[in-house]
């Protein structure tokens, strides 16, 4: 019997599965390795190879004369021993990691046709003598769009006019705010109102947080968060006199600019007000965020453009956009490099923010821009009096001489937002009649990542929680905001001597830098000319005052050489020295 149960223990045992092992794993890469693959996913696979990328490393740090110069014996055997490791555990291990890495990037490879089967696509002029500008809604409508994109197109005339549009990061659903008092939340996918509420009250902005569940809104004296069946949930006292709302969905902050000119930043899961900064230019109505680094650009009444971070209180860069005009719209792409400015100049203005420079401008014929918009395809769209004019990618990088698309809201007052819908080709129009929303083909991604959190847009109740909790956790603190992002993170390549070294030179230039302090002037009946005569005199030395100070010190080494007498007190008799 003891027997049997131990032949049965085997067995059971055996089924059991424990993993492969390093040889295992080593035959497994070797075999994957060697099969014949096209160079699109050669390349893919290289990206997630890891003794691809750890060689890349290990030979720019090797290469990299300048920096191998300044290392120290043990960081020359630190990376040696990246290469040759001796320890056999951890040998095995990093082999099994590096085949299930290598597994996923073919399994991502293999993939590949399926995930892009959806591709964007612009519309294009058959010959020179076509204008893709001509080509109205109607037409698409008619002739060129499928049923379900086609649904997209349509007007909304609403009564507490003039409106304002945004989307939720998803591009599931749609805050839509009159600046009477009218808030409602829409379902973009099936063109139906989720709620709709009234607040009495003047409103300027609102914003979707982190999810559709609750919107911020700016009212006339605070800003309100309210839930998806509109009822009120916070009152942010601190906000005061809102004009504009923006949030940063990575690190949970509310951020809002008042007619004061004050920068509040709000942190919405613990409720706290992380800081405040004065921007000392007066009102402020422009407030975008940049979406790589999250950091929000502001702009002004007298045609600067100011960057900020919560952990600094003074502004990381100022830029004169619009020289002698207000700003009156700005927009950030996804990727961070470029910002687009409007002025009431009617100048547009395209910024490479890696260099902080103007690369070109286009001039608006028709009215002030009012709003500007980059989709995730970077098409700019620009806002002006009753018409929308949409500009092709490559306006960001050259000046094009026509734009792509062009529509109007005849009678319908200036255009008061313009927002892209993400991962859709449709663009919402906010103006002094209601909404409109128009197709602008090759605008959206069409690859949805539904592994971040909260862009997935049929993601139900149970995951929308569990990713509300994961983002809560993976929540960024607000001081790792900076204009380098790449500055976090990174590897410090220099010893202590040399951090101490540059940190006295930044110290020395920052002193060299300060206006010294001026004299105080009110000297109240004493002569001003004396004393600065007075002050003059005891920085300079000369021969007589060398003399006089050689002759002072003789004295007083001469007084000190000199005997004592002995006083008449103790030279008195004792009964005589009560009179002293």
């Amino acid at each position: 019997m003891a027997k049997e149960s131990e032949e049965d223990n085997d067995t059971r045992t055996k089924s059991i599965s424990r993993g492969i092992s390093d040889k295992e794993a080593k035959q497994r890469y070797n075999t994957l390795k060697e099969q014949k693959r096209s160079p699109s996913d050669k390349a893919l696979i290289a990206k997630y190879d890891a003794d691809t990328q750890q060689g890349g490393r290990v030979n720019r740090l090797k290469n990299d004369t300048a920096y191998s110069a300044k290392m120290t014996d043990y960081q020359k055997r630190s990376i040696d021993k990246r290469v040759h490791r001796k320890d056999k555990a951890v040998k095995a291990k990093l082999q099994i990691h590096k085949t299930k890495r290598f597994e996923a990037a073919v399994a991502a490879a293999d993939a590949q046709v399926i995930l892009n089967s959806e591709n964007s696509g612009f519309v294009e002029a058959e010959n020179d003598m076509e204008r893709t500008t001509s080509l109205s809604q109607v037409e698409l409508k008619r002739s060129h769009l499928d049923q379900q994109t086609a649904r997209q197109i349509f007007d909304l005339n609403l009564p507490y006019a003039p409106y304002g549009c945004k989307y939720d990061r998803s591009g599931r659903y749609s805050v839509i705010y009159g600046q009477r008092g009218h808030i409602a939340v829409m379902d973009s996918y099936h063109l139906s109102l989720h709620t709709e509420f009234h607040v009495q009250e003047r409103v300027r902005d609102a914003c979707f947080l982190h999810n559709f569940s609750l919107m911020a809104v700016a009212q006339a004296n605070h800003a309100y968060i309210y839930d998806d069946a509109g009822v009120e949930i916070h009152k942010l006292d601190d906000h005061s006199d809102p004009m504009a709302l923006d949030f940063l969905p990575y690190h949970w902050l509310l951020a809002s600019v008042g007619r004061a000119g004050y920068l509040k930043y709000q942190d919405t899961s613990t409720g706290q007000l992380v800081s405040k900064h004065r921007t000392g230019l007066g009102s402020c109505q422009v407030l975008r965020q940049n979406p790589t680094n999250a950091v929000m650009h502001l702009g002004h009444s007298n045609g600067t453009v100011t960057l900020w971070s919560p952990s600094s209180p003074q502004f990381l860069a100022k830029l004169l956009s619009h020289k002698g005009a207000p700003v009156t719209s700005l927009a950030v792409d996804l990727s961070g490099n470029y910002m687009v400015t409007g002025g009431a100049d009617r100048q547009v203005k395209i910024w490479d923010l890696r260099k902080l420079q103007s690369t070109h401008s286009y001039f608006v014929p028709a009215g002030v821009p009012t709003s500007l918009d980059i989709s995730q395809r970077h098409v700019v769209g620009i806002g002006h009096a009753g018409h929308a004019t949409f500009w092709s990618p490559e306006a960001l990088t050259k000046k094009c001489k026509s734009p792509y698309m062009h529509h109007t809201v005849p009678s319908c007052g200036p255009v008061e937002t313009l927002r892209f819908r993400p991962f859709e080709d449709v663009c919402a129009l906010g103006h002094a009649k209601g909404i409109s929303s128009i197709v602008i083909p090759g605008s959206g991604e069409p690859h949805i990542d539904s592994t971040e959190y909260n862009l997935n847009p049929f993601q139900d109740r149970k995951q929308r929680r569990e990713a509300e909790v994961r983002a809560l956790l993976d929540k960024l603190d607000p001081n790792m905001i900076t204009l380098d992002p790449d500055e976090i993170g990174g590897m410090e390549e220099s010893t202590p001597e040399v951090r101490e070294a540059r940190l006295k030179d930044i110290e020395e230039e920052a002193n060299a830098k300060r206006k010294p302090k001026r004299e105080k002037t009110n000297k109240r009946g004493r002569s001003k000319i004396q004393v600065k005569l007075r002050r003059r005199q005891r920085n300079v030395i000369d021969e007589q005052v060398l003399k006089l100070r050689e002759a002072r010190e003789k004295e007083k080494q001469e007084n000190q050489n000199v005997p004592t007498e002995a006083a008449p007190k103790d030279s008195a008799p004792a009964a005589l020295k009560l009179f002293f």
